[in-house]
């Protein structure tokens, strides 16, 4: 607690396929930054705030840690540091930052050569086998009724932990759920997101289920899922909504918020669908959008605004997230385009009346290509998060590219295939 703990620093050197994506011992770790030159251990500080007894493991706590190097210099690639600035600048500005959870995910049992939905345990397939569905979506009050054994478990060590969900459905696909939780302030509302994913894998794999966060699995029947953020600013002064308003759905300072989230969000999408994955959510008529717009209360805007006149609760919705974005840096983004709009008191453009897929608005990146390449001609995040953790995240994003696109010329997608192979080995199990 005083003095941190050793730990490898080899980690920022893997990419999600746990593989080096950087040369071995090259100068500067191979990303330029020395203190990493020959795979060093950093020095991770836990937060006593962030202490909980996990009430599925025994006796086990669980902690999340702040990086530094062996100096005590703050290490550059740390979200969590990255989304701590971003909370100290807006602070600066007379905010705080508020956030409603929205997660979507999937619960599957796993047998030896076929993942099933449902609740019964596992025997975790060899590699290679083939994956087939068998269930159905619990889209209805009797089906989800048939898997309340898991939800039960699910709300109750979520509560045990300080996370009590405050809604817990069903979605489209089969086994798909959505979670949502009350608004949590700061940099625990990040860390409430990795708290939560943690612990439903935790609580599923004891259960002998596996609870995938990846958007889109190569599943028959599947649908996308999303991670909405819902946020507001609060008044540093008086804890009011700022983004309220007596006469109208936002302040001045909510729709200058909203326009600087729509000003950066061709280059904010690294930060919010890391994955080759997840960019196969984009797609019209999804309920997930496809351009850079925004709407009153229309689900398939990219911005959905919630709220009117004397309401209290009034806040914007970003529908961009996938559920294994890094909520760090997610977040992060959002708190840094948001004031961004706010400094420079950006007009709001008209909002979409009725079909945000008509809309005559610049399309979203079709791929994790084409969003790093956004990313990387983009200024102001570079600013914002700094060149070094940029060209970090560019580096490790081209790398895992790259071998997406190996595999597929390797093995091409079979007629009506919509996700690879590589995806589901890359992502399934990891998130």
């Amino acid at each position: 607690m005083s003095n941190g703990l050793d730990f490898s620093g080899a980690i920022y050197s893997l990419d999600t396929g746990n593989q080096v994506f950087v040369p071995a011992f090259a100068a500067g770790g191979g990303f330029g930054i020395d203190e990493f030159t020959g795979f060093p251990d950093v020095v991770l500080v836990p937060d006593p705030a962030t202490f909980q007894v996990l009430p599925w493991a025994d006796r086990t706590g669980w902690m999340i840690c702040d990086v530094y190097f062996a100096s005590g210099q703050p290490m550059p690639l740390d979200g969590r540091s990255v989304m701590r600035r971003m909370l100290g600048e807006l602070a600066g500005s007379g905010y705080r930052f508020l956030a409603g959870i929205e997660v979507e995910y999937y619960i599957v049992r796993l047998a030896s050569d076929l993942i099933e939905f449902g609740d019964a345990g596992f025997t975790p397939p060899p590699p290679q086998v083939s994956v087939f569905e068998r269930g159905y979506q619990y889209l209805s009050e009797v089906r989800l009724d048939s898997i309340a054994s898991t939800l039960e478990v699910l709300r109750d060590g979520l509560a045990a932990v300080g996370l009590q969900p405050r809604s817990m459905e069903d979605e489209w696909g089969p086994g798909q759920m959505e979670f949502s939780f009350s608004p949590i302030g700061g940099l625990a509302a990040a860390d409430a997101v990795v708290l939560f994913r943690s612990a439903v894998k935790q609580m599923c794999q004891r259960r002998g289920l596996l609870a995938t966060f990846m958007c889109r699995p190569g599943l028959p029947n599947c649908f996308s899922s999303g991670w909405h953020l819902h946020e507001s600013l609060l008044s540093s002064r008086d804890g009011r909504n700022v983004f309220s308003s007596n006469d109208d759905y936002l302040s001045a300072t909510g729709r200058q918020f909203v326009a600087g989230l729509l000003d950066h969000a061709m280059p904010m999408t690294v930060f919010a669908t890391p994955t080759v994955n997840g960019y196969k959510r984009f797609r019209p008529y999804s309920f997930a959008p496809d351009r850079v717009c925004w709407a009153l209360e229309n689900r398939g805007a990219l911005m959905r605004v919630q709220g009117g006149p004397g309401d209290a609760s009034s806040h914007v919705e970003n529908r961009m997230g996938e559920p294994a974005a890094n909520p760090y840096l997610y977040m992060a983004a959002n708190v840094a385009a948001g004031l961004d709009g706010i400094r420079r008191k950006l007009d709001l453009p008209a909002p979409v009346e009725a079909d945000p897929y008509a809309a005559e608005a610049p399309m979203l990146p079709t791929s994790l290509a084409a969003a790093v390449g956004a990313l990387d001609g983009d200024l102001f995040f570079r600013k914002a998060f700094g060149d070094t953790l940029i060209d970090y995240l560019l580096q490790m994003k081209r790398a895992e590219v790259a071998r997406y696109d190996a595999a597929l010329a390797e093995q091409p997608l079979k007629e009506g295939q919509d996700v690879s192979d590589w995806e589901m080995r890359e992502y399934f199990e990891f998130y």
